[in-house]
C-alpha cells in the first residue's frame, strides 16, 4: 500500500508516526491552530493506513498458519475455504493499495459530477441520462450519498445536462479520471428503422472544497441569471424564478442550481460550485496540466472520447487511455465501473498519468 503517492513504506511510516506523536504531544502546538489541524489530519490518516496494513499482515499470518495445519491434517475442505479467503484478502489489499494512491490535494473530498449531452440529438440526451444513472448506481454501491443540484430535461427524452454532488471519503479521488467524453454505439430505440447510432456525452468531475479554502472571485467577472426551474418539483419550484445560473466570464465556466426552493439557496450552491471549479483549475496548473477543466474535454464529439461503449454490433466497453475493457456492458451501465477507476489509479503505480 501507498503512504504518500508511492508504494507503502511501512518502516518510514512508523518513524513518521513517532515524529507526529511527539509533535502533537507538545502543548504549544495549538498556539498555531492551522498547523495543529494539519498535523492532526496527517496523523489520523497515517494511523488509519498503518492500522489497515498491520491488520492485513496479521490476517495473512493467521491464514498461513491455518493452511499449514490443514495440510498436515489433509483437510481439503478447510484448505479450499482458506484459499478462497486468501483470494478475497488479495483483492482487499489490491483495492487498499490503489486507494492509498489517493493522496492528491483534494482526493479525499466530496465531488461534483456534471453530465452534458453532446453530438447525437435525442440519442445523446438519452445517453446522458444513462451515464447519470451509472454514476448514481456506483455511488449507491459504495455507500456514497448523492444530491441533485441541477437537471435540465431533454426535448424528447433524457437530459440535456445535470449536476450531482457525491458525498463520501475519496469520492473526488476515485471519480476525477472520469472527466472527458464518453461515446455510445447502439441500435437506437428512437429510430423506427432500427439503425445503429453513435452518441456522445461529456462528464466533468471537480472537488467540493471547504469554506476555509480561499478562492478570490471578482463579482464584476460574473453574470448572474435567474430563471424558472424545470422538471419535477412542488408548486413553488416551477412558479418562481428560483433557479440560478452564474457565468464566470474570464474562464467561460457556467454553473447552475435549481433544486432548492429558494433563490438564495440556489445562488449559494452556484457560488460553491464556481469556487470548486476555479480551485480545480488552480490544482491543474500546479500539476502542469495541459488544459483547464472544461477545455481538456475538447469538443463533445468525435476524436475526444476517453471511453467507448459499444452495444452493437458486438458488446465491449473499452477505456481508450488505460486499455481496460469488459464485455459485461450491463454490469457497467448498472454502476460497476471499478475496473476503469482502478485501472486509472494503477497507471500511477507505473509512473504514468491518465489524461
Amino acid at each position: 500500500m501507498d503512504c504518500s503517492g508511492g508504494i507503502f513504506d511501512y518502516d518510514n511510516a512508523v518513524l513518521r508516526r513517532e515524529e507526529l506523536n511527539a509533535l502533537t504531544a507538545d502543548a504549544s502546538l495549538w498556539d498555531n491552530p492551522e498547523k495543529a489541524q494539519k498535523l492532526m489530519s496527517e496523523k489520523n490518516t497515517l494511523e488509519a493506513k498503518l492500522g489497515a496494513y498491520e491488520n492485513y499482515a496479521r490476517t495473512l499470518s493467521d491464514y498461513q498458519e491455518m493452511i499449514e495445519f490443514a495440510e498436515a491434517e489433509n483437510d481439503e475442505a478447510m484448505l479450499a475455504e482458506l484459499l478462497q479467503n486468501l483470494t478475497q484478502l488479495q483483492q482487499q489489499v489490491k483495492h487498499a493499495e490503489l486507494e492509498s494512491l489517493l493522496s492528491g490535494e483534494a482526493d479525499a473530498n466530496d465531488a461534483y459530477l456534471e453530465v452534458h449531452a453532446g453530438s447525437g440529438g435525442t440519442e445523446a440526451m438519452d445517453w446522458a441520462q444513462m451515464l447519470l444513472r451509472m454514476y448514481t448506481r456506483w455511488a449507491e454501491t459504495h455507500n456514497y450519498k448523492t444530491e441533485y443540484i441541477e437537471e435540465t430535461e431533454g426535448d424528447v427524452a433524457g437530459l440535456k445536462s445535470a449536476t450531482i454532488k457525491i458525498c463520501g471519503k475519496n469520492a473526488y479521488g476515485w471519480l476525477k479520471s472520469e472527466t472527458g467524453v464518453h461515446r455510445l454505439v447502439r441500435i437506437s430505440p428512437f429510430d423506427s428503422a432500427a439503425r445503429r447510432h453513435t452518441s456522445f456525452a461529456s462528464i466533468g468531475v471537480y472537488p467540493v472544497i471547504d469554506d476555509d479554502v480561499q478562492i478570490e472571485i471578482n463579482p464584476a467577472d460574473c453574470r448572474i441569471d435567474t430563471y424558472r426551474a424545470s422538471g419535477a418539483g412542488g408548486q413553488h419550484i416551477n412558479k418562481t424564478d428560483s433557479a440560478v445560473r452564474i457565468t464566470h466570464i474570464p474562464t467561460g465556466i457556467v454553473v447552475s442550481s435549481q433544486t432548492q426552493r429558494s433563490q438564495f439557496q440556489n445562488r449559494d450552491n452556484c457560488w460553491k460550485m464556481l469556487r470548486a471549479r476555479l480551485y480545480e483549475i488552480e490544482m491543474q496548473k500546479k500539476a502542469d496540466a495541459a488544459q483547464v477543466a472544461r477545455d481538456n474535454q475538447g469538443d463533445n464529439g468525435w476524436g475526444y472520447q476517453i471511453r467507448s461503449y459499444v452495444l452493437q454490433p458486438y458488446r465491449l466497453i473499452k477505456d481508450l487511455r488505460t486499455n481496460a475493457e469488459t464485455a459485461d456492458c450491463k454490469a457497467v451501465l448498472d454502476g460497476d465501473i471499478d475496473l476503469f477507476l482502478s485501472a486509472a489509479l494503477a497507471q500511477k503505480i507505473k509512473g504514468e498519468e491518465v489524461a
